[in-house]
């Protein structure tokens, strides 16, 4: 009796310990995202990455970044990359169940794979998570894009991703990209060169919008037909 005691006293101390060191992450994570939000980051886990690949002439030299809040970017990149990538980024909760369904009957019909990840989700995996495939990336991307929601407006959401999403070797952010394939700021990119962009970042390190291919073409021409239903996202509203 005295051993069976003993045994469930050490059980209920285990349990004790993990449930407090679930409670101690959870509020750690929660904390970081909330800096976040007010705190403009000066390099990304992807940034730093390249960095450090470039240090060892693995990959290109990164280009200089400058953070730019919402409004300077060009009205018709903020509708361009909602028609690219997340045309229901106003209406879904961090994840879209709809978008998703379509990819799972797409690939059961024998189609492609087709991504189902949203700007929400895109911005939880380049704020806080090592670029890697694995279940575990997928459940931190997941995680981090339900605080994500919880935390940060809409707006603040788009603002993160145009700074810090991939746009080529080397190129993390809109602005260094208009500068790099148009040579000019963000925020005077006409409409044409927002498509390009936009089109784009399903694989940015296999096509250019400066050079684009037929099936880069084709994109535009998809993306330029919902832009006009897109909203524009600025100053708290839509």
């Amino acid at each position: 009796m005295f051993l069976k005691s003993r045994k469930k006293k050490k059980s209920r101390s285990w349990r004790s310990r993990f449930l407090i060191l679930c409670l101690f992450v959870v509020l750690l994570t929660a904390l970081q995202v909330f800096i976040f939000g007010f705190i403009k980051p000066p390099l990304t886990i992807p940034v730093a990455r390249a960095w450090i690949a470039y240090g060892f002439k693995q990959e290109n030299y990164p280009q200089p970044r400058q953070w730019v809040e919402l409004e300077g970017f060009s009205p018709h990149l903020r509708r361009a990359v909602l028609a690219s990538e997340d045309q229901r980024f106003l209406r879904h909760h961090g994840f879209d169940f709809i978008e998703l369904g379509q990819a799972l009957r797409s690939l059961h019909e024998g189609g492609a794979l087709r991504g189902a990840s949203t700007i929400s989700m895109q911005t939880a995996r380049t704020m806080f998570l090592w670029p890697a495939r694995s279940w575990w990336r997928k459940f931190g991307e997941a995680y981090y894009t339900l605080w994500l929601e919880l935390l940060w407006s809409k707006e603040k959401i788009l603002e993160f991703y145009l700074n810090s999403v991939d746009w080529g070797p080397g190129i993390f952010g809109a602005e260094a990209a208009s500068l790099k394939y148009f040579n000019c700021h963000a925020l005077y990119l006409d409409a044409r060169q927002a498509a390009l962009l936009a089109a784009v970042l399903p694989g940015p390190h296999l096509w250019r919008p400066d050079r684009p291919t037929e099936a880069v073409m084709r994109r535009v021409e998809r993306i330029q037909q919902e832009m006009e239903k897109m909203p524009l996202v600025e100053n708290g509203k839509s």
